[in-house]
């Protein structure tokens, strides 16, 4: 077995991204036990064997090795992804409890004896932290000297934890340490340190969750679609209207993410946009959609390189900033008459077809027109025109070329205005003497459709 022991100084956690001064001391603080789950979660990447023993991080990397290239290469892959900016202390031992031990020396600055397990002084061992004084009158300075002992009487003076440590070290018995595990689902809290009375002063703190959130989504293999930020509010202060506990905002992108940058954006902006009902005092961050990270292949062909934001990005970034309703994109309908094939919605949820259960894009609206002729040119109102002798006019006569293609349409929603009126139209191709191709209709007569005169329109023009 090979182990390597992490330790973190408290003042690069304290300068770092997910920052936290009293995660070393071992306090159950909110933002403490985030950074070492995500401590925990980034070390997963590397092995499946992490534990947290004390105030240092444990991988069991045996397994590990031959996949990342031996001990230097995995070493200097942890440090190109540590999540904290700083470095960290870093021992190796065939046995936890050994490596731990070199671990404390080497953040003491003190020497790590090369004798083995029996030159260690006994500070370093959890165990005997409690008997240090005795340990020391009777002469025992070091892991050896403490192994010495009679095992009946050092056991009974001492207690199992010590002995059973010491045996661990000599291989006398298996070590035995609670893996860590990845939630299937993220779920984080934060305790803030003041209470927060504007929304984007919010950003702060869900700046460190979601850099927990990268860490869980990179451990995973995962990219998120969409996510929830809440936060608690503080009830106290009693104006005279009923409150709810807490708000929330759901951000939601259309292709799934994994660097934060463009999350961060968008939780910016519409933060920017709400307003507090109550003071708050503690955030919580959830994922609700997730899908398998697929990482983009590269090419060395100038051509396939891209540059700038995807369009994905940039419109819901505008989005976020003047509204939804304000950046809007073209989407079909099903629906057989021209005029109602094309809707106009927002965007952000058009895009990818995957954010909120929006519809997708697709052509499946072109089998919708009535002539797979259909110009591509239509007038955004139908203009009435002139008929004489049964024949209509547009700059003259116009000679009808194809047709009739006949439709009856919207019947089912007569009573909605925003499904339109109903249709019942002989489409045709017409020329005019100025050898103009138009797309004009006659206007049939139904049992909901009654006129003496048949009336005639203009649709669409052919370039």
């Amino acid at each position: 077995m090979h182990w390597i022991a992490l330790l973190w100084p408290p003042e690069e956690l304290a300068n770092g991204t997910l920052g936290a001064s009293d995660v070393l001391l071992g306090r159950e603080f909110a933002s403490g036990a985030s950074v070492r789950e995500a401590l925990g979660w980034w070390a997963l990447g590397f092995t499946p064997r992490v534990a947290w023993a004390d105030e240092a991080l444990l991988l069991e990397v045996s397994a590990s090795l031959r996949l990342w290239g031996g001990r230097q290469s995995l070493l200097r892959r942890m440090a190109e992804s540590n999540p904290v900016s700083g470095g960290f202390h870093q021992a190796q031992a065939a046995i936890g409890v050994v490596a731990l031990a070199r671990l404390r020396l080497r953040a003491m600055g003190l020497p790590v004896p090369s004798e083995g397990a029996a030159a260690l002084p006994l500070s370093t061992l959890t165990a005997a932290r409690p008997h240090l004084d005795l340990l020391a009158r009777l002469g025992c300075r070091t892991w050896g000297d403490a192994a010495a002992l009679p095992r009946g009487p050092a056991v009974r003076r001492f207690g199992l934890e010590l002995r059973a440590a010491l045996d661990v070290a000599w291989g006398l018995t298996p070590e035995g340490y609670r893996w860590l595990s990845l939630p299937e689902v993220f779920d984080q809290s934060l305790e803030l340190p003041t209470r927060v009375e504007d929304a984007p002063a919010l950003m702060w703190a869900a700046n460190r969750l979601l850099a927990v959130l990268q860490v869980w989504l990179r451990a995973r293999q995962l990219g998120v679609l969409a996510f929830e930020l809440s936060w608690a509010l503080d009830l106290k202060r009693i104006d005279g209207r009923p409150l709810p506990p807490d708000q929330s905002i759901v951000i939601r992108t259309a292709e799934p993410e994994q660097s934060m940058a463009h999350l961060r954006r968008l939780l910016a902006e519409r933060l920017g946009h709400i307003q507090l009902l109550a003071p708050a005092v503690q955030l919580r961050l959830r994922s609700l959609e997730t899908v398998s990270w697929k990482a983009g292949s590269m090419s060395f062909l100038p051509e396939d390189q891209r540059h700038g934001e995807p369009l994905h990005a940039f419109v819901e970034r505008v989005s976020a900033r003047l509204g939804p309703n304000q950046v809007l994109a073209p989407a079909v309908r099903a629906d057989y008459r021209p005029e109602c094939v094309q809707q106009w919605r927002p965007a952000a949820g058009l895009l990818g077809g995957v954010a909120g259960g929006a519809e997708k894009i697709t052509d499946e609206g072109s089998a919708c027109l009535p002539d797979a002729l259909a110009p591509t040119w239509l007038l955004r109102e139908p203009l009435p025109l002139e008929v004489r002798d049964g024949q209509p006019c547009h700059r003259g006569l116009l000679r009808l070329l194809t047709g009739p293609c006949r439709i009856e349409a919207g019947w089912w929603g007569a009573a909605m205005p925003e499904q339109g009126r109903p249709a019942a139209r002989d489409y045709y191709i017409a020329q005019n003497p100025a050898a103009e191709l138009l797309w004009v209709y006659q206007e049939r007569q139904t049992s909901h459709q009654k006129s003496h005169d048949p009336r005639w329109f203009l649709q669409g023009m052919y370039a």
